[in-house]
């Protein structure tokens, strides 16, 4: 079974609270994102730690719970850092990390390096047949291979897709818009 796939780069997701100790101004949609009522808004912040600093980050929206960071393995050697693959969500004692906005900066261990995850509705999960929570995904190509340990995230509405990090992304020269093979977890 083919599934599209989408390519994320480095981003933020803020709390409210935290917003609000960032930016002065209301967050606006720049961009709709593939995953119904999530976007890139119009916010950007620089990310950094005592060995670097990479700015023009976006914040996607709309707020959650939590503030989270969402780097790839080359971004955490540039920083110096070392956090743990996890899922969205899974935040706590998370990797320190420096957040810089218009008005102000915040330091939260918040960093993480997102699972490789296919996003789909409960009622396409059924209707495809993806009952297990992890799988692999055979890509096909000059840079061919395949990336076990993709994790199964049943959200409402969700929108069929895996998302892979640019790390991931890379190295098999995928872009987004492309398609691949799920396959049964090679791990099992």
């Amino acid at each position: 079974m083919k599934v599209r796939v989408g390519v994320s780069n480095r981003h933020v997701h803020l709390s409210k609270f935290d917003y609000d100790l960032l930016f002065d101004t209301e967050m606006e949609c720049e961009k709709n994102l593939s995953q119904v009522g999530e976007f890139k808004s119009n916010k950007r912040v620089c990310l950094k730690t005592d060995k670097g600093v990479i700015c023009d980050v976006a914040v996607l929206g709309p707020f959650r719970d939590y503030t989270q960071v969402e780097i790839s393995v080359t971004d955490a050697y540039f920083f110096g850092i070392s956090p743990e693959v996890r899922s969205s969500g899974d935040v706590f004692g998370g990797e320190y990390i420096t957040i810089v906005g218009d008005k102000g900066e915040i330091v939260r261990d918040c960093c993480i390096i997102a699972t490789r995850h296919i996003h789909i509705s409960h009622e396409d999960r059924i209707k495809y047949g993806l009952l297990e929570n992890l799988y692999s995904v055979r890509i096909s190509g000059v840079k061919s291979g395949v990336l076990g340990d993709v994790h199964i995230k049943e959200v409402d509405n969700g929108s069929f897709e895996l998302h892979l990090d640019t790390d991931d992304a890379n190295a098999f020269l995928l872009k987004n818009g492309d398609f691949v093979e799920i396959i049964e977890n090679i791990k099992k």
